[in-house]
């Protein structure tokens, strides 16, 4: 990996006349819960390494993961805990993390949801092909071991991760800067479309303008994706194409 979507049902797409009029250059994805699930291998992993690394158990009881940043939940876990949120103890912990994490997955019953490697081949043999990046509140390390379990890291060109912000905002805005890095151009909000699981994910599309698909596979219901005014809300990627999303 380069650092640097028919099958349209009308009663469950949001808005059938916001297909993308322009060319669309760049497609960015969540992971958990949006392209794959991991049996819950990075809650369990959360816990432990907190454990492992600082002695306080059960830190994550009272913490919702859904549309989160590893940075932001591993904070919220030092305030819980009674842990100094230092670079250091950050450090310690991922270090655990990703340890543990290995473990789960080789462990887990996880895969890609359905229509996920289908929507990826899709896109990818688009004439105009747009550029496929992640944009995940995942480390950028964890992303690498999630995906890589299932054949699905060496899809994607690009990425924001939560080495880019606490704040997933201000990581959509670094994944989209990725993405004209690679692309090398500028890109507009319009050329860009965001897919994710979650209401977070719908959010930081809007703010860097991007489109949005919400996909009711992980963090929330087709009632709340749709309450959030994305583009497109669907059970899952099967019921979208590739020119459902990127025109043409």
């Amino acid at each position: 990996m380069a650092d640097t979507l028919g099958r349209t049902h009308p009663t469950i797409q949001a808005k059938a006349d916001n297909a993308a009029t322009g060319p669309v250059r760049l497609v960015l994805f969540d992971i958990d819960g949006t392209l794959v699930s991991t049996g819950g291998a990075g809650m369990k992993s959360f816990g432990e390494a907190f454990e492992a690394a600082f002695g306080v158990a059960k830190a994550t009881e009272k913490i919702k993961f859904a549309g989160r940043t590893d940075y932001s939940l591993f904070r919220e876990m030092c305030r819980h805990g009674g842990v100094d949120c230092t670079p250091e103890n950050r450090e310690s912990f991922f270090s655990h993390y990703l340890r543990l994490v290995d473990s789960h997955l080789d462990a887990s019953k996880g895969g890609p949801f359905p229509g996920v490697v289908r929507m990826l081949d899709e896109l990818a043999a688009l004439t105009d092909a747009p550029a496929l990046g992640l944009l995940t509140g995942n480390i950028r390390e964890g992303a690498r071991r999630k995906l890589g379990a299932y054949g699905l890291w060496d899809r994607f060109a690009l990425g924001g991760f939560s080495e880019d912000s606490e704040d997933r905002n201000l990581i959509a805005a670094a994944a989209a800067a990725k993405g004209g890095e690679h692309l090398e151009c500028q890109l507009d909000g319009p050329e860009i479309v965001v897919v994710g699981d979650t209401p977070n994910d719908i959010a930081c599309g809007k703010h860097i303008g991007a489109h949005t698909v919400g996909v009711a596979t992980g963090g929330a219901t087709l009632e709340a994706l749709r309450a959030c005014e994305p583009d497109w809300a669907v059970p899952d990627l099967t019921h979208l194409s590739a020119t459902d999303i990127c025109g043409g």
